[in-house]
């Protein structure tokens, strides 16, 4: 196959996240979030180098400048810029695939998937991390019960080699907890989480 194809799941989580930084307050860059040690800032930091990473697998070229799992919590850089360079390579690099391929390259274990795979973990990607930065600036939750259930099937093929290193602990679901409550704590994600007042 050539030409353009549109992974609708990563366009809905890119544009979660898009919204989400540009909805970032001039004060809210410090605040803490759900992702462990990091604060807001750390938080886009890692989903452009993520990003960026997904589009350098695919295509070869360079990646990210910095370690995503090592970003700095007092980068001073303009957030917006910065997700849109990488959402771009991101989009691009999975525009050119073909969906039925069986094999393409993807940044962490198992390093191979297909690729509807590989798009659905970069989506993964962008709506926890959308969702991480709502929560830490006081907005509402972006991630829907209709959005988790497409994303749960990709998280259930690659978090497990990933634990204590990508992501925590699984947090059983309360019974009745809907989609997204159950792919949150699936992922070590406490759904109910709050910043501090």
């Amino acid at each position: 196959m050539t030409g353009i194809h549109t992974w609708s799941l990563l366009v809905t989580s890119h544009d979660l996240l898009r919204t989400e930084v540009a909805a970032i307050p001039a004060d809210g860059r410090q605040l803490p979030t759900p992702a462990a040690e990091w604060n807001v800032i750390q938080v886009v930091q890692h989903s452009a180098g993520d990003q960026l990473a997904y589009a350098s697998a695919l295509t070869g070229r360079p990646g990210p400048d910095q370690d995503p799992f090592a970003p700095s919590p007092t980068w001073n850089g303009d957030p917006a810029e910065l997700l849109d360079t990488a959402l771009k390579a991101s989009t691009d690099a999975f525009a050119t695939l073909d969906p039925s391929r069986e094999t393409v390259p993807v940044p962490l274990p198992p390093f191979e998937v297909t690729a509807a795979t590989a798009a659905g973990a970069a989506a993964l990607d962008a709506a926890i991390h959308a969702w991480d930065i709502a929560v830490a600036t006081g907005r509402p939750s972006p991630l829907t019960d209709e959005l988790a259930r497409r994303l749960a099937p990709v998280a259930q093929e690659l978090v497990e080699p990933l634990r204590g290193f990508a992501y925590a602990p699984a947090i059983d679901a309360a019974p009745g907890a809907g989609d997204a409550v159950a792919l949150l704590n699936y992922l070590g994600r406490d759904a109910e989480w709050r910043p501090t007042t």
